[in-house]
């Protein structure tokens, strides 16, 4: 039985710490305020000319080092990401120059927060399928430069970060050895406009006008306490249907990943589920919500941090905009 196992991870942030005490420069906020809604304490936010591209080309190069390859090993690229570098082509295309990958194939993916999921559920199935041996899933994100830094644009602002993870995916016959055992992914369209940016919009006679931006259709917006209520049910949910798909008992993860939207989402999580708070990491005190780049983040932390072992279990769960969420427990090693 093949099965898709983790070669190699990385991760790229940028230098530049963004504090809380920063934030209060900009809107009117508080330390305390930021941490008992979010937890976060700072985030990384890109210099002027940093794009995600040169995140992605980062945790990129990171991850094919991790694993002792090199870009000629790699068959293909799936990158996740909601923050495009241009409007067209995707992300994926200026990493794909960046890192000088020939011809092989490339595509972004739009899922959001839930983005590396969906990506790693599509390499699992190209790998397993045998179209290829080795996927590169990339999750990049850049929020900073999008955002209203200002007391009305607060509630969203002091919640994000940049940041890129990736992971190199390669074909693997040991039929009880490492790899992804098992990933689900589900959507509820009908919940979008709950957390979304409105414009620019090609729905729209024009794309872009003053107007738009006088309106401040530009920027983020969130109902809050509904994206709460929900990520809290569904990410419950969709792990357990994940750990029963792959036949594995909850008490059996050894290291549990959720997505690093909010740490009282995550608390809430674990509580539902008594999941002890050893078995638990998290970096959104650091680095705030860097969407489809956190839970690559967190794994290439996680396993060079020294938290996963081979033969050890990992679960990562995620809930994004869309609305959309997912789950995958990969056997590490």
């Amino acid at each position: 039985m093949l099965r898709a196992r983790i070669a190699g991870t990385g991760m790229c942030v940028p230098d530049r710490v963004v504090t809380n005490a920063d934030m209060t420069q900009w809107m009117d906020t508080t330390d305390e305020w930021i941490q008992q809604r979010t937890g976060i304490r700072e985030r990384r936010w890109v210099e002027p000319g940093q794009g995600p591209r040169d995140l992605a080309q980062g945790a990129t190069l990171a991850a094919l080092e991790d694993a002792g390859l090199d870009v000629s090993n790699v068959d293909c690229i799936l990158l996740a990401t909601l923050s495009a570098q241009h409007d067209f082509p995707g992300t994926s295309f200026f990493l794909h120059e960046a890192i000088d990958a020939g011809d092989i194939p490339c595509i972004d993916l739009r899922a959001q927060c839930s983005g590396f999921l969906y990506a790693l559920q599509m390499a699992d199935a190209l790998i397993v399928a045998r179209r290829y041996h080795r996927v590169l899933v990339v999750g990049c994100e850049v929020h900073s430069t999008g955002l209203d830094i200002s007391t009305e644009g607060r509630d969203i602002s002091v919640i994000f970060g940049d940041g890129a993870g990736a992971v190199l995916l390669e074909g693997s016959e040991a039929e009880d050895g490492p790899g992804l055992l098992e990933v689900r992914v589900h959507a509820e369209g009908k919940h979008a406009r709950k957390l979304w940016t409105e414009s620019p919009s090609s729905a729209e006679p024009s794309r872009l006008t003053h107007e738009m931006i006088d309106d401040r259709r530009i920027f983020p917006v969130m109902d809050g306490r509904f994206v709460f209520k929900h990520a809290v049910t569904r990410m419950p949910e969709v792990l357990l249907e994940t750990l029963s798909a792959a036949s594995v008992k909850l008490e059996d993860i050894d290291l549990f990943l959720f997505h690093q939207a909010n740490l009282r989402i995550n608390e809430f999580v674990a509580s539902k589920l008594n999941i002890p708070e050893s078995k638990i990491m998290n970096n959104i005190q650091r680095l705030g919500n860097c969407s489809a780049g956190a839970l690559p983040i967190l794994l290439a932390e996680a396993s060079r941090g020294g938290r996963l072992e081979p033969g050890q279990l990992v679960s990562l769960t995620a809930f994004g905009s869309g609305f959309t969420w997912g789950s995958a427990v990969i056997r590490w090693g």
